[in-house]
């Protein structure tokens, strides 16, 4: 009897009917009554909790006053840092490109790098056949084309188009070769003897990619030309060109001097690169 009785106590407590009654102090008025009973309140208590979760949770997820409690960062802040992130990859890549080619210069500078011997008979063999295994008969198309620019050609005033073959390299110092070049002992230069401060020039048009002062050579100047052609210029007695600089063929550049470790007197030590390999300068040049 009594467990019966349990439950009967328990559903009357919260469907009794209770009144809130709100008074004029003074007058003892009766303003507002409201009916409630312990369900309504515990109903209208839960409603009420679950519908403040919901705005709170919407007003941080949707809205930038989120940015104003501890520990969210702002969506600007993000966003600089994404842009930051991508421009240091970007910063990466350029610094690890520039480190390769710097590289490059620095075996330039020591003249370590290897050899390498190639069969002429066996690359222009290989030539040879890949051509013959091209049709190299002009189309109709192709002829008609030819013969109309052959027209066009023959009015024009000025010649527009220039090759390799007009690209000539001047002398940058005219004296006595003391050295040659000499690839079994690693010379990749010619030593010309000239008297101190002797002006040295450009042997082509190019851009100054190196000009500073080495232990070893000097002070050292590097041009960078058309075709993927380097030339290099030390022991020098002062230099007359920076980093970055265009010159032209022609143009003083450094003087010659005897400067660095390595020298033995006032001198050139003149070395061209083609493509990361050594040339014999006295092929393209005279410096008598």
């Amino acid at each position: 009897m009594k467990r019966k009785k349990e439950p009967k106590k328990i559903k009357r407590k919260l469907l009794d009917k209770y009144r809130l009654v709100i008074l004029n102090e003074l007058t003892f008025e009766e303003r507002l009554s409201f009916k409630l009973t312990r369900l309504n309140v515990f109903v209208f208590g839960s409603l009420s909790a679950l519908f403040l979760i919901t705005i709170t949770y919407l007003i941080i997820a949707f809205t930038p006053l989120r940015e104003y409690i501890p520990g969210y960062s702002s969506t600007a802040l993000k966003n600089k840092a994404t842009e930051l992130s991508f421009k240091t990859d970007s910063l990466q890549r350029v610094i690890a490109m520039n480190e390769l080619y710097y590289g490059s210069i620095k075996k330039v500078l020591k003249g370590d790098v290897s050899a390498s011997d190639f069969n002429k008979d066996s690359i222009i063999e290989a030539v040879k056949i890949e051509a013959s295994e091209v049709d190299l008969a002009p189309t109709a198309e192709d002829s008609i084309l030819r013969e109309k620019v052959d027209k066009e050609d023959k009015y024009n005033l000025f010649e527009l188009a220039t090759t390799a073959t007009n690209f000539v390299l001047f002398p940058p110092v005219n004296g006595t070769i003391s050295e040659d070049y000499n690839l079994e002992e690693k010379h990749y230069a010619v030593d010309i003897v000239v008297p101190k401060d002797t002006p040295v020039k450009a042997t082509a048009d190019g851009v100054v990619i190196f000009s500073e002062w080495t232990v070893a050579t000097g002070y050292v100047i590097i041009l960078e030309h058309s075709y993927g052609l380097i030339s290099v210029y030390k022991h020098n007695a002062s230099l007359t060109k920076s980093q970055g600089d265009l010159v032209k063929a022609g143009e003083v550049i450094a003087t010659a001097g005897n400067t660095g470790e390595l020298s033995t007197g006032p001198h050139l030590h003149f070395e061209l690169w083609n493509d990361g390999y050594p040339i014999n300068p006295t092929n393209f040049i005279d410096f008598k």
